[in-house]
């Protein structure tokens, strides 16, 4: 894991040292080697930062070359299968000098081309410059595990991992981009292939991009993997997909588990996903380490004896950590890591369990990604039943009560988006029942602009899926979007923060093409249950005494923050609302604090703002 900064440029950079600073931005993601390579005309800069992973040694480092010199790469993320695709290359010819996964993307470039990353199984972003062609190729993992940025503005075509890189070069123009705000302020994180700033784009999961360099015009962008349709040629029992699941994971944990060398643990909460992990790394390795997280002070969020009981059941090494108190200094410098805002508050323990586990290893394999493969949400199954209880209400009905709630109910009143959303039309559509704030409360909220876009509705509405099937509709649009802008965003900021690698098994790339490809609905959520197929799977490896129907997750008591008074309430009061220069009206945000008093459900809204107003502040933004 690492990070990557780079610039090419259509004529000599003067200055072109400064781009050391901008790598140095990004050295929390690799504080084991620094490595630049400069071209002889001063107009390309290639950067990296690493955390060594696999093959530990000097040969490991980059930028790394080929035999001829003529390819160039920088590389964040691990290939898994790389000493299967290492046999296979050397098996046509190809020589290698070092053990590194790096090294086997070089040659898998040279021999398919901008094929190769269709044979990737891995999470990666990486930019391969190849002088024969002339020509700059980057390319991200199906998923989006991990981050790429790029910019093409002025002549000059600038990538990195993280915002942060591009940001410190003193000549970007940091322009925000108000589409990218009014999302924000909609759906909490910044989707599709938008950034916060104008001028910067985010690659999107699945894509690779070709850069040019004698033409230095718009690149070429292509999606090399899409989610695959429901197969209905397939005929498979249910028993029968449950043991291609099994051995899917069962795979997918080995290889995760084998492809490093440095130790490796398991973030272990005693839920599904993680469990699961859990029991397949078991008939893998018999040195197994597992970690889980207690709050002192927060007993309601303590998960830790489920944790326990599989632990104890397949005998690893488990070890309880405890978590400290969040400060409000820790929280206005996590605040920034992001480089654009991102309203999760799970953020905060997620970096909190992040910090904690480096203290033990290097790379920790985790349960993301089941969740949105599986149909683990609980709105799944709401969404089900609103199906079934609007199909018998008439159309104007519905409408007629969607729009008196959303006139007449205040903000943060329980079941108010609900409501608020009867009138969906949910055989091609999907509510926007998590939405921060509507169109109408964002008006209020700006002051009423007369020159603000209004986009995220319609940006909603175009990135849904034209899937039939609700929940299968459903879990498609939270892999694209929740997943990828919010779970794996949090996931990677923070534990990069720390130089701790975390994996996803669930996100094999095999896994997601049988959850999608092969997996009908039917078994993943209904009106009364979810993750039913993985469940069934529980039924099988699992201790029969876990609780296969909670859900937890990583949560902090902000709710008691806002109505309990104390330093926490105070500091949300002052950020936004002491401010001469704040974007936001403050008798709408005043009306948002007496809403949360009465009880209404406004702390993740008011928590999105503050995290919004820290992130302005941090990097200066004073014209939206």
């Amino acid at each position: 894991m690492c990070g990557i900064f780079g610039i090419v440029s259509n004529e000599p950079i003067d200055d072109i040292n400064r781009f050391t600073d901008c790598l140095d931005a990004l050295s929390h993601r690799g504080p084991d080697a620094f490595g630049e390579w400069i071209s002889e005309n001063r107009d390309i800069y290639l950067g990296h930062r690493r955390l060594s992973i696999i093959d530990l040694s000097p040969n490991g480092a980059q930028p790394m070359f080929d035999e001829t010199s003529e390819i160039i790469i920088v590389f964040n993320g691990e290939i898994y299968n790389y000493k299967e695709l290492r046999k296979e290359l050397q098996n046509v010819g190809y020589k290698f000098r070092t053990e590194s996964d790096t090294e086997v993307l070089i040659n898998s470039y040279k021999y398919w081309g901008e094929f190769c990353t269709r044979r990737f199984n891995g999470m990666f972003s990486f930019a391969l410059l190849d002088r024969r062609k002339n020509h700059l190729f980057i390319s991200r993992d199906r998923a989006g595990e991990k981050p790429l940025f790029y910019s093409l503005h002025e002549n000059k075509f600038r990538f990195s991992s993280e915002l942060k890189g591009i940001l410190k070069d003193p000549s970007f123009d940091a322009t925000v981009n108000r589409v990218a705000v009014d999302c924000y302020l909609t759906i909490g994180s910044i989707p599709g292939d938008l950034s916060i700033f104008k001028y910067v784009k985010k690659l999107k999961p699945g894509h690779s991009l070709l850069l040019d360099l004698n033409a230095f015009s718009e690149p070429l962008i292509w999606e090399y993997w899409k989610l695959p349709l429901i197969d209905t040629n397939i005929h498979q029992t249910e028993d029968e997909l449950l043991d291609e699941l099994e051995g899917l994971l069962e795979d997918s944990v080995r290889l995760q588990l084998l492809a490093a060398d440095v130790p490796v643990g398991i973030l272990l909460s005693g839920g599904i996903d993680s469990s699961l992990v859990t029991a397949m790394a078991s008939r893998i390795s018999k040195n197994v380490r597992t970690f889980t997280i207690t709050f002192p002070g927060h007993k309601k969020f303590d998960e830790s004896k489920y944790a326990e009981i599989v632990a104890s059941h397949f005998g690893t090494e488990h070890i309880k950590l405890s978590g400290s108190e969040v400060a409000i200094q820790d929280f206005i410098e996590l605040s920034t890591q992001f480089d654009e805002p991102m309203a999760d508050s799970s953020s905060i323990p997620t970096y909190l369990v992040s910090k904690l586990i480096r203290e033990h290893c290097t790379v920790a394999l985790g349960g993301d990604g089941g969740d949105e493969l599986f149909g683990g949400y609980p709105y799944y199954s709401r969404l089900e039943d609103m199906k079934r209880r609007t199909d018998k209400v008439p159309e104007m009905l519905r409408y007629f009560v969607a729009k008196t709630s959303g006139d007449l109910l205040p903000i943060g009143f329980r079941g108010r988006n609900w409501a608020k959303e009867l009138a969906s039309d949910l055989e091609v559509e999907l509510p926007m029942t998590s939405s921060f704030f509507d169109r109408n409360e964002r008006k209020k909220l700006y002051g009423h602009p007369k020159n603000w876009f209004y986009a995220a509705e319609s940006f909603q509405r175009n990135n849904i899926p034209i899937i039939p099937d609700l929940v299968d509709r459903a879990t498609r649009y939270d892999f694209a979007n929740y997943m990828c802008n919010d779970i794996l965003v949090k996931v990677d900021r923070f534990s990069m923060l720390n130089s701790l690698e975390v994996r996803a098994p669930f996100l094999d790339h095999r896994i997601i093409d049988f959850a999608f490809g092969k997996v009908h609905s039917s078994l993943k959520a209904n009106q009364h249950d979810k993750k039913i197929l993985l469940k069934k799977l529980c039924k099988r490896v699992l201790p029969s005494e876990l609780d296969f129907n909670r859900k937890q997750g990583f949560s902090i008591p902000l709710a008691s923050w806002l109505t309990e008074k104390g330093e926490w309430n105070d500091f949300f009061h002052d950020v936004l609302l002491t401010s001469n220069d704040s974007l936001f009206d403050k008798k709408y945000i005043e009306n948002l604090f007496r809403g949360q008093a009465k009880g209404r459900n406004n702390s993740e809204r008011i928590f999105s703002l503050v995290v919004f107003e820290l992130w302005r502040k941090n990097y200066n933004i004073t014209n939206i």
